[in-house]
């Protein structure tokens, strides 16, 4: 009897979850193609909320943990650090990209070749308090793309 009406409860919520509404449009989502031995990478979007909410989880199965990072000059010293959460402004576009936020791809299972398809979730958080999840899916570019160069400083060696 408890295992069915677990299972009820968690078909409920299942079917809840998904009658909601996309809160967050994502547009022109990579990864940067890693080179042998790299064990960590970026992810890069452009995300656009309906609503105020704001980025409060990230995962990907390629990789072992996932963070948002904000990298940010600290005098004349470029620093990177893991932020709790990423406001998402209603209707602003918020630049995921080289050198600011980003989805930081840590211990990687394996290379992200050019033109591998990354799936990345980010769980979304309304002022409600209500949480939907986001699913991405990111191609790999290669290192010698401009948009992809400016990610240097995101492999083996980066510390956190």
């Amino acid at each position: 009897m408890k295992k069915l009406i677990i299972a009820t409860l968690l078909s409920l919520t299942a079917s809840a979850w998904a009658q909601v509404p996309a809160n967050v449009e994502v547009k022109d989502a990579w990864v940067r193609a890693t080179v042998a031995q790299q064990k960590a990478t970026g992810a890069f979007m452009q995300l656009t909320a309906k609503a105020d909410s704001r980025v409060v989880q990230a995962s990907s199965p390629v990789a072992g943990v996932v963070e948002i990072h904000e990298m940010a000059m600290d005098k004349d010293v470029m620093k990177m650090r893991a932020v709790p959460a990423l406001a998402l402004p209603a209707g602003k576009t918020v630049e995921l990209k080289p050198g600011g936020y980003h989805v930081m791809l840590m211990d990687l299972k394996g290379p992200v070749k050019e033109g591998d398809v990354v799936p990345v979730s980010l769980v979304v958080e309304g002022k409600d308090g209500l949480r939907q999840t986001v699913e991405i899916k990111a191609t790999a570019r290669a290192l010698n793309t401009p948009a992809a160069a400016k990610t240097e400083g995101h492999g083996s060696g980066h510390k956190h």
